[in-house]
């Protein structure tokens, strides 16, 4: 097997990033080796840290897992320390990450292509007989939540150095690294499985809905989602995702319903029925950086939204109503709630403006960069 792309990734099969997503469409013309997460922090004395480690722990005494089909790339679980600020863990990680690399890039016919979007994979750019090395950039990562900010940064700009071509995933990304070799790729959105209807799901509250979806960290406005519900109590404000932090103050408030994790592709079935979908951010630079996944694909469902300020809004301001006030954003909802006319061509208003934005069209557009690479 020539391995023609060797990625360096989130953990594969769990919530789809946009590195999944984009190397999903390059699977059936390449043949991709996926290594599975380099940790960004340093763990801590937690049930959430230990039950990871544990995992990790249990994949590494798994066999190599091959290439499944034409949907799954080959998958490395490998051994890294998870201490990015240190020096002796970084030369040991070199170390090990080119050992358990190396025997599946032996007899190549062609160099393949290095591809990272994590900078904690800095230290085996170079090392892998690659013909060229991109680093992908979702994330700010020295603001980003849950990551070591110095020494992280410190490697991003290593692999800047490094990496013959930089994509970043939102202009203001972009704005960091050298212009002479970076493109913009915005994210894309699974168009049809978020415009296809989709069945209510059984556990969706009855009556008037807002709900937001995706991990419940740092960067999610806890007051703010508090103050709003309190401004409408008739309404049911539904959360759907991982707690990264302590939420209890939002499950006080008799009107917030927690409904935890679900898997991507159940995300429609509540998305397309609620009646809003929100996006209650604050401002900080992680967000002022960010291009999130859920806008487009709250789009894709028909789904009004209502969001607080961050840039990328700008190309979807006129679907999208904004506030950073509690006593607005609830405003909103309830005009929202209210005055929603024409509701079916509001749908297809949405979906049609993100038609053009399918995972598949970014894939071609990445397709193009490769090539000129």
């Amino acid at each position: 097997m020539n391995i023609d792309l060797l990625v360096f990734g989130e953990d594969w099969g769990g919530h789809p990033s946009s590195t999944q997503h984009l190397m999903k469409h390059l699977l059936a013309d390449n043949e991709v080796l996926w290594v599975n997460s380099l940790g960004l922090r340093r763990p801590r004395l937690n049930l959430r840290d230990m039950s990871r480690i544990w995992d990790k722990l249990k994949a590494l005494l798994q066999a190599p897992t091959p290439k499944l089909s034409g949907a799954h790339p080959s998958l490395v679980n490998p051994m890294a320390l998870p201490f990015p600020g240190s020096s002796l863990a970084r030369t040991v990680n070199k170390e090990l990450l080119t050992n358990k690399l190396r025997p599946y890039l032996k007899d190549q016919s062609e160099a393949p292509i290095l591809w990272t979007s994590l900078p904690s994979a800095v230290d085996v750019v170079g090392k892998m007989g690659e013909r060229a090395a991109i680093y992908y950039c979702g994330d700010d990562f020295s603001a980003l939540d849950g990551v070591d900010h110095a020494p992280v940064a410190a490697m991003e700009e290593e692999l800047v150095e490094k990496c013959q071509l930089i994509i970043a995933a939102s202009p203001k990304l972009a704005e960091k690294f050298p212009a002479e070799k970076t493109l913009v790729l915005p994210h894309g959105v699974d168009c049809e499985m978020f415009g296809q209807p989709a069945e209510r799901a059984s556990d969706l509250p009855d009556g008037p809905v807002a709900g937001f979806y995706g991990a419940l960290a740092g960067w999610f406005d806890q007051e703010l989602y508090i103050e709003v519900a309190r401004c409408l109590p008739h309404w049911t404000f539904v959360l759907i995702g991982p707690a990264h932090t302590d939420i209890s103050m939002l499950l006080k408030q008799p009107n917030i319903v927690w409904l935890g994790p679900k898997p991507h592709h159940e995300l429609p079935h509540y998305s397309q029925h609620w009646d809003v979908g929100l996006l209650p951010f604050l401002r900080n630079e992680q967000i002022e950086a960010c291009n999130p996944l859920k806008l487009r694909e709250y789009l894709a469902a028909g789904c009004p939204v209502v969001s607080t300020d961050f840039p990328a809004l700008d190309g979807y301001r006129d679907l999208v109503k904004v506030s950073n006030a509690a006593d607005g954003f609830a405003a909103a909802i309830e005009e929202i709630g209210n005055t929603e006319k024409h509701r079916e061509l509001m749908k297809e208003i949405r979906r049609n403006r993100v038609n053009r934005e399918s995972w598949t069209q970014r894939a071609e557009d990445l397709k193009e960069m490769l090539n000129d690479l």
